[in-house]
């Protein structure tokens, strides 16, 4: 079996106003804050030393905007990283979801429909990030040049869900996998297992 060396970089979006005060942000199109744009800005440093291949990021501007003030080019808008449509708990925090449905956990009781949809299952965010994982395999194994690394920017939970896929786990196991805004991981191989190099790197670290 020949070693992949090749590794993923996936970069959460800086802050934006929901996410400061822990609101559920799905698909609700929230801009970056000024701090979240510098917390972008600052990510650029750690991408320094990768040979990107490929670069997608959400179409969603906090994470669109965010690749663009990493400094990334030429990024590909992939629908597949979107963040967990949240249905009716759009905008809510943990706390006003649990004063509805107490010991509330996404993870494992999910969402509820809301008015523009039903929302989505871990399972269905799961099968989002299989497809992520489908399309740039080919790009990790190529043994063609030295581009062959991949960068993802993307949403909180959508990149847990990933990580936990990547593992082979169920895409629920994304729970135990803390991620804060504007942070970089790292997922690779050690002789040929799928494996999580670096996790939750965030600008105070960097």
């Amino acid at each position: 079996m020949t070693e992949i060396d090749a590794e993923i970089v996936l970069l959460r979006h800086g802050s934006t106003e929901w996410s400061a005060v822990g609101k559920h942000t799905g698909r609700t199109d929230i801009p970056l804050t000024t701090e979240g744009e510098q917390q972008a800005k600052g990510a650029a440093a750690e991408l320094v030393g990768f040979h990107f291949g490929v670069a997608l990021a959400s179409p969603l501007a906090r994470a669109s905007r965010t690749a663009e003030l990493a400094g990334l080019a030429d990024v590909e808008l992939e629908p597949n990283l979107m963040e967990w449509d949240y249905g009716g708990y759009e905008g809510l925090t943990t706390a006003q979801i649990r004063e509805q449905k107490p010991g509330w956990l996404l993870w494992r009781d999910g969402v509820v429909a809301g008015p523009s949809g039903n929302g989505e299952t871990a399972a269905d965010v799961g099968s989002r990030a299989d497809r992520v994982i489908a399309r740039i395999m080919p790009v990790l194994e190529s043994q063609s040049g030295q581009s062959r690394d991949v960068v993802l920017v993307s949403h909180g939970h959508m990149l847990r869900v990933l990580a936990a896929r990547w593992l082979g786990l169920s895409p629920a196991a994304g729970g135990y996998f803390a991620l804060d805004t504007a942070s970089i991981s790292v997922l690779g191989f050690e002789h040929g297992q799928r494996v999580i190099r670096r996790w939750n790197q965030t600008p105070d670290e960097r």
